[in-house]
């Protein structure tokens, strides 16, 4: 359905203060009940438009602030001088080695001069320069009443860090240099992985898209410290509809939403996206993943990193980390399924085989979008994933499966082939290669909440059932009823999770799950028998 504009003419609000536009604005709303005004993107709000306006001639004084002549010439010439720019919406990814490599990724809302990043060991010495690569996104206007939109991505590779040290860094363009007196508040840092394994905090979710939940969960996440976050798709809903379609509602200004949204934990967290149905965006490449493509900047060691960005694996201490594209596999959405023609499969069973036979490696972790075991009334479980991947998860004794896609806090009992295997309570302690592999769908991160068909059962609220009956998706789309006894854990609300992951002797990764206010909903431990 188009949406209907309310904002403010440009004519107009070019004669009128901040406060007068204000006015008009709320006096609209009254007129009309309902404000469905669109979402400006970062580029029309430093250009022209609203906060480009001038006073109006009847302003109080103290309101009245002359343009500066840069500013005028920008309008007259129709550039815009880069001291008037400002990046936004930082975020990090490691590369293949999180010892030694960092991709730094940004955003301008407009096209700059010579973009850059400054690095150095102390925030008031950023002496290496590197240039920036930049990635440019055109989206015409696929609804009508929506503009069109230019998106400029930019991107540096740090390549021969040294492990287990903090580096400070710093990102501009001619005009807007971050190592100036002005600008160093822009400065922000990361870390690398150690160069042999120690303890350390990794977390995850998947499904924020852009709202208070959202942001909400990113400071509560901020505060467990972690090394890496994992975001396991549907990452900000710039496409509404999720099914792939070039018909698909689309609106690419909620990228610099969600981009400006997480940039306070992402500037020096990592942030290690895969791919869920949402962020298949039909206009930018046959797959839908060149928008993808443009904004992240993540390890390129999957089986087709240029065709697939949202697959590939990185190992930080003792802990192996794969993400996969279950669009590739999936029954429910087949917008997408089998577009690798079996690549991805046969890519997951070698890099499976070659991180348990690394010396250093305790712990593997899978995450990707569509769930495995999920009973919510929405999207309940994949059977595409289940056929594709869980042999493979059981062969190699994967310690820990990562799903978004229904948006709730969802945790079984341990599962070897699909089955139950052993009940795992809240507080209790699982081995793999013993008991079997508990999935966990943690899609509470900051989008509309989905339900379930029972009780909610979570710490301090523990609800067990001997069964539920649920469905699956077979080939086709079809529900496949079927009765379930591996739901342990259940919580219609906000939420994440934080793994504490300790190496030695007896290695072992504390999994807890944490509501939005930070309380916990449920927790236990993996500890391995073997290899």
């Amino acid at each position: 359905m188009d949406t209907p504009r309310v904002g403010i003419p440009a004519r107009l609000a070019e004669r009128m203060t901040m406060p007068e536009q204000h006015e008009y604005l709320r006096s609209k709303l009254t007129r009309r009940g309902l404000l469905r005004a669109g979402a400006v993107t970062a580029g029309a709000v430093a250009g022209t438009g609203l906060l480009g306006a001038g006073p109006a001639v009847a302003a109080p004084a103290a309101l009245v602030t002359p343009p500066s002549p840069t500013l005028i010439t920008a309008r007259a010439t129709g550039r815009v001088s880069g001291a008037l720019v400002a990046p936004f919406g930082r975020h990090l990814a490691f590369g293949a080695d999180p010892k030694t490599q960092m991709r730094v990724s940004w955003q301008t809302p407009f096209a700059v001069r010579k973009p850059f990043l400054r690095i150095g060991l102390k925030p008031w010495d950023l002496g290496r320069r590197v240039e920036a690569e930049v990635r440019h996104l055109h989206t015409p206007p696929l609804v009508r009443k929506l503009p069109a939109v230019d998106q400029y991505h930019l991107h540096v590779a740090l390549d021969g860090l040294r492990p287990g040290t903090t580096y400070y860094y710093g990102v501009g363009h001619t005009g807007f240099d971050p190592a100036d007196a002005r600008h160093l508040g822009t400065v922000a840092s990361f870390r690398t992985a150690p160069a042999r394994p120690e303890r350390f905090v990794f977390t995850a979710f998947g499904d924020q898209g852009v709202g208070y939940h959202a942001l909400g969960n990113d400071q509560v996440l901020l505060g467990q410290e972690p090394a890496f976050h994992l975001h396991a798709g549907d990452i900000c809903y710039a496409d509404s509809s999720g099914a792939g379609r070039p018909g698909d509602v689309y609106d690419a200004r909620i990228w610099d939403q969600f981009l400006a949204q997480t940039e306070t934990v992402a500037r020096s967290v990592p942030w290690m996206v895969t791919t869920g149905n949402h962020d298949m965006e039909a206009w930018y490449s046959p797959n839908g993943y060149g928008g993808q493509s443009a904004r992240w900047a993540l390890p390129a060691n999957g089986f087709d990193p240029r065709r697939s960005p949202g697959v590939y694996s990185f190992v930080h201490g003792n802990v192996a980390v794969v993400a996969l594209d279950a669009n590739d596999v999936s029954y429910e959405i087949a917008a997408n399924t089998g577009y690798s023609g079996g690549r991805q499969t046969a890519w997951l069973d070698r890099r499976l085989r070659e991180l348990r036979a690394r010396r250093e490696v305790d712990f593997v972790v899978v995450f990707f979008h569509h769930c495995a075991f999920s009973t919510t009334k929405a999207h309940a479980s994949d059977g595409g994933v289940r056929d594709a991947w869980l042999p493979l998860f059981d062969k190699y004794r994967v310690d820990l499966v990562i799903n978004g896609h229904n948006h709730v806090y969802e945790r079984t009992d341990a599962l070897r082939a699909g089955r139950l295997r052993r009940r795992v309570p809240i507080g209790a302690t699982v081995d793999p290669v013993r008991d079997g592999i508990v999935y966990v769908t943690a899609g509470g991160a900051g989008a509309d909440l989905y339900d379930f068909p029972v009780p909610d059962s979570y710490e301090g609220h523990v609800r067990d059932l001997e069964s539920i009956a649920s469905y699956h998706w077979r080939k086709g789309r079809v529900k496949a009823p079927e009765r379930v006894e591996w739901s342990r854990v259940r919580f219609t609300g906000y939420s994440f999770l934080a793994v504490e992951c300790e190496p030695g002797s007896r290695p072992r990764m504390r999994v807890t799950a944490l509501a939005e206010n930070g309380r916990r909903i449920d927790h236990f431990d993996v500890v391995r028998s073997g290899r």
